[in-house]
């Protein structure tokens, strides 16, 4: 899949720079794409889906593990596709709280030529029991979306918050603001020139 779309400022490889995604899963090169697009508005780019191992559980389980997990993702990608200008790793994750279980989702960015990750969190919410209890036997969140709602690999789709919220906000969506708030670094290049 490509897209055009760009970065402005210093972490520019002209003419276009190549924004590797780590996963081959559509709705999170789709939010990727949505989110660099709207970021960095009339610039453009390529973008290349590869499958890169999270290096934790299929289904992380806290905070510090899913963020792990997207961390780990860019980096793999970076080492599949060492010549690109990006690497993006996108983590959706589990976390306790009390009785009840919160969904959210880790968002990672390498930039090759700044020398920083950009890292941001998505927005939060809480499953209802039927769901967090198949995820406390140890199924993944998109296997319990599909058996408690009836349907088929929701996680390529609108995934829980989309079966949710009707789809006033679906998996996409939910992804997209955080690699947007993942870029902030590279938008403002001089801010975070010693960061990393």
């Amino acid at each position: 899949m490509s897209a055009h779309v760009g970065l402005p400022g210093d972490c520019v490889r002209p003419p276009m720079p190549t924004i590797v995604v780590a996963s081959t899963n559509p709705v999170k090169v789709r939010a990727a794409a949505r989110g660099l697009r709207k970021m960095f508005t009339g610039q453009e780019f390529t973008i290349i889906p590869v499958a890169a191992d999270s290096g934790v559980p299929d289904q992380p389980m806290s905070d510090a593990q899913t963020l792990s997990g997207a961390l780990n993702r860019a980096q793999h990608a970076r080492a599949l596709v060492p010549e690109a200008d990006y690497w993006v790793g996108i983590e959706g994750g589990i976390e306790a709280f009390g009785a009840e279980l919160a969904a959210f989702a880790w968002v990672a960015v390498v930039c090759s030529l700044h020398g920083t990750t950009g890292k941001a969190r998505s927005a939060t919410f809480f499953l209802p029991p039927a769901v967090s209890a198949h995820l406390r036997e140890g199924k993944e969140l998109g296997a319990a979306d599909d058996l408690v709602f009836g349907r088929s690999n929701s996680k390529q789709e609108n995934g829980a918050v989309g079966l949710l919220t009707g789809n006033v906000l679906d998996r996409e969506g939910l992804y997209e603001q955080a690699v947007i708030l993942a870029c902030v670094p590279f938008k403002n290049a001089a801010l975070y020139r010693h960061q990393t």
